[in-house]
């Protein structure tokens, strides 16, 4: 059974607390991605936060927030991941009951890297995983 290590994303973008909404952003269009995890660079990259372009828009833009505001002001704290020792079914069930299509990738709680949906299906013969994966989290969201 393939791991999560074998078929993430590795080195992914990622910002700080030290960054602003204009930062993530310009990451977002610069690494052509619309999920950017927030580590906290004093503790060595451990994994703090996501900032989805959603939460751009919702939590920054809509509220009238300038691109100058901290990343905190729009990131979630609630942070769903997985170890890099975890299965590919281990990932698309936990991206299913949480309704994600991104997960980062953790080793002792630090980012190493992130698993997506398509990484799933396109790196490997996972297209039945994650196709369960996408279908449920897109009838929970019709609900």
């Amino acid at each position: 059974m393939k791991t999560v290590r074998e078929v993430m994303t590795s080195q992914p973008a990622a910002v700080t607390l030290l960054d602003n909404v204009y930062e993530v952003a310009v990451k977002m269009r610069d690494y052509d991605t619309g999920f950017i995890p927030v580590v906290d660079s004093e503790a060595g990259g451990k994994l703090i936060g996501v900032i989805t372009d959603r939460d751009l828009v919702l939590r920054g833009y809509a509220e009238k927030h300038p691109g100058s505001s901290s990343v905190e002001t729009v990131m979630s704290s609630k942070v769903v991941s997985i170890e890099e020792s975890a299965t590919v079914d281990e990932a698309a069930e936990r991206m299913a009951s949480e309704q994600i299509r991104r997960l980062p990738v953790t080793r002792g709680g630090k980012l190493i890297g992130v698993v997506s949906l398509g990484d799933l299906a396109v790196k490997q013969i996972f297209a039945d995983e994650a196709g369960e994966a996408l279908s449920e989290i897109s009838q929970r969201q019709l609900h």
